[in-house]
């Protein structure tokens, strides 16, 4: 399982690829922390380009893909991702939500707690609404963006206590 946190938390001191290589294990050799990394950035191209590069000094949506390639470098059976979105420009959010499909298109589930209700439902595979702390929809998410009830529930026009949980899962 490996969790990429809200807000980045990368090292913004430390270069690309030093934060990449603090997401490995310590026990890894050289030649798996290079096919990990060499994974990575197949799915984030730009963090290969920037590997030398401090990680403050990039945008807010390459951090963002930092932040979610170093949960990687775990090779991770689950990816939790929380709020992986927030603040970020359209265009990034396209890269990131892309990248999330080819991650669990390779055969790891995925756990996404997002704001972008509708754009995270398009990535998902399963939906839970959670209404005061309990489940009150469970099932797919096509179906949950056509129900004028769950809507209204998460955006607040009958109970403003609702939210959604998409996630993927292993197929």
């Amino acid at each position: 399982i490996a969790y990429c946190q809200e807000g980045r938390r990368i090292f913004a001191e430390l270069s690309v690829r030093e934060n990449l290589a603090l997401g490995a294990p310590l026990n890894l050799g050289k030649t798996e922390l290079a096919e990990r990394l060499d994974r990575v950035h197949d799915t984030f191209p730009i963090l290969a380009e920037r590997g030398a590069q401090a990680a403050g000094s990039m945008s807010g949506g390459q951090q963002q893909m930092l932040a979610v390639g170093r949960a990687l470098m775990a090779d991770p059976r689950l990816l939790i991702c929380d709020e992986i979105s927030l603040g970020l420009a359209p265009v990034a959010i396209d890269s990131l939500y892309e990248a999330l499909r080819s991650v669990n298109q390779q055969g790891v589930a995925i756990l996404l707690v997002e704001q972008n209700v509708h754009r995270s439902l398009e990535l998902a595979q399963h939906a839970t609404v959670l209404s005061r702390g309990r489940v009150s929809y469970q099932g797919d998410p096509a179906s949950l963006l056509n129900d004028a009830d769950l809507d209204a529930a998460y955006f607040g026009t009958q109970d403003d206590t609702a939210q959604i949980i998409p996630s993927s899962s292993l197929t």
